[in-house]
């Protein structure tokens, strides 16, 4: 039972991570342009990835330009990243 609030709790952490990265570069950022934009925003999608992924996921869906199962494959793929990176946030915090 314990490990199983631990997976929880990473997957919430790695989520809120991901949408407060997310949304800080939309506030702070433009569209890319240029070469050196373009790779700020690929680093910046490695932690933003999972918010940006499910809400597209979730924006087709509702339009029905998604099936259910894309749907549910892209909401496991952005659950999981969730968990790598709430992991990741967690490994941070208990070593120091």
């Amino acid at each position: 039972m314990h490990g199983l609030i631990i997976i929880f709790f990473a997957i919430a952490i790695g989520f809120t991570a991901s949408g407060i990265t997310a949304n800080l570069y939309r506030l702070i950022a433009k569209k890319p342009e240029s070469l050196k934009a373009r790779l700020v925003y690929a680093g910046v999608m490695v932690v933003a990835g999972p918010n940006v992924l499910f809400e597209n996921a979730a924006t087709s869906f509702k339009t029905k330009k998604c099936s259910s199962i894309a749907f549910w494959l892209a909401a496991a793929i952005a659950g999981y990243w969730s968990f790598v990176l709430g992991l990741f946030v967690l490994n941070i915090y208990v070593a120091r």
